[in-house]
């Protein structure tokens, strides 16, 4: 059994980026970026109108009030495509092309309109309500870093760019095998005797897809050998990372380690001293990584979060410490001794302060549902009194 610091350093070893590929960018939501984007044309293209109103020369205006003829009109996407001569204007909409030698564009709402003549009161000052060429940017410049995730808003801009695809980071396929006889689909439990709902696999797979991880495969296998070698065969085969829940105590049917007895396993650990969580383990099959977290909600949430998180976020591409980024905070209670084994409490922040969730039995799941942190504390620590800060985790 190591330490819960010595098993973070193994993770972090471990949670290096996958390879890269092309990937088009309507699929690309999430991703992290592993070359820049470049633009390969400029933005705006030409001279575009910033407001509805009407395209005009300064000169024409110097001795306003005037009258010009309205020469045409100018839509996005629809260009006036003349030439229009002094002593007129074009009526021109939001995006749309400023045709050449026009210098301003005057809002519609200090502009009349009647039988083709457009009326100026007043000679215009101020804006010109024209975006000039390059004024978002010029081709060839990266307008994305590398190692940033694709977040709408990144989206928006390399699709503005005239881009159809990204190179990204390969995102680490998931496997999830829910062990045990007695689960069941959730909603279908209370149909047989003895039955459980299934309720961890659905958390996990949340969770890794939460740090950038896609699930391929989710299976609920009985506790027979037979099935459960199977089961370890087909999640091999298509996932970088294989989750599996239960089965990890010392009972008679508890198979998580034999059902990959058919595998080259290389142990990275089997249990480590916290709490709850002790029996989580990892190993190595080849080139895919094998976790086993706990059958208890609490333990395999808890586990999944410090263990499975990282190391999704880190095959990812963004990065094992994202998800350790500890916070401190001020105790909103007194914090109970601490017993032989680092200890992650399920709590809240209330009004900025650390509390502690009713039940911290690693089978609740009506508290667990309203946890939002895991609060730290050392192995052997005595009574932490309220005010004292303490560190924590999101949830």
């Amino acid at each position: 059994m190591i330490s819960f610091d010595e098993a973070v350093a193994l993770v972090r070893q471990l949670s290096q980026p996958l390879a890269t590929e092309q990937v088009p960018l309507d699929r690309a939501a999430g991703r992290v970026l592993a070359r820049p984007v470049v633009a390969p044309r400029t933005a705006p293209a030409f001279p575009t109108s910033a407001m509805d109103g009407y395209a005009v020369r300064d000169s024409d205006l110097a001795q306003a009030p005037v009258k010009l003829r309205v020469a045409g009109e100018s839509y996005a996407g629809r260009p006036f495509g003349k030439r229009a001569g002094p002593g007129t204007c074009v009526r021109i909409f939001t995006g749309a092309v400023v045709p050449p030698g026009f210098d301003r564009v005057v809002i519609q709402e200090q502009v009349g309109q009647s039988n083709g003549l457009a009326f100026f009161d007043r000679t215009p000052s101020g804006g010109r309500h024209i975006r000039p060429v390059g004024s978002d940017f010029f081709a060839g410049e990266a307008i994305l870093p590398a190692g940033i995730v694709l977040t709408p808003q990144a989206l928006i801009a390399a699709a503005g760019a005239d881009v159809g695809e990204v190179c990204a980071v390969r995102q680490p396929r998931i496997a999830i095998l829910a062990t045990g006889d007695e689960l069941a689909v959730p909603g279908t439990a209370h149909l047989r005797a003895g039955a459980v709902p299934d309720s961890v696999s659905v958390g996990i797979a949340a969770l890794a897809e939460a740090f950038g991880g896609a699930v391929v495969l989710r299976l609920r296998i009985p506790d027979t050998l037979e099935a459960l070698e199977s089961g370890a065969d087909e999640a091999l085969a298509c996932s970088d990372i294989v989750v599996v829940t239960g089965g990890a105590s010392v009972g008679e049917r508890d198979y998580a380690r034999d059902m990959f007895r058919g595998h080259a396993m290389q142990p990275v650990f089997s249990k480590v001293a916290m709490k709850p969580g002790k029996p989580v383990w990892m190993s190595r099959a080849g080139a895919r990584l094998v976790v086993g977290l706990p059958g208890n909600p609490g333990s395999a949430l808890v586990t999944a979060r410090l263990f499975l998180a990282p190391l999704v976020a880190g095959l990812s591409g963004r990065g094992a410490g994202l998800a350790w980024q500890w916070q401190s905070a001020r105790l909103g209670e007194n914090a109970p001794e601490v017993g032989d084994r680092e200890t992650f409490y399920r709590g809240q922040l209330h009004e900025g302060r650390a509390v502690f969730v009713g039940n911290q039995d690693s089978s609740a799941q009506a508290a667990l549902g309203v946890s939002r942190i895991l609060i730290r504390r050392a192995a052997g620590a005595g009574v932490l009194p309220e005010g004292r800060e303490v560190s924590f985790l999101p949830l």
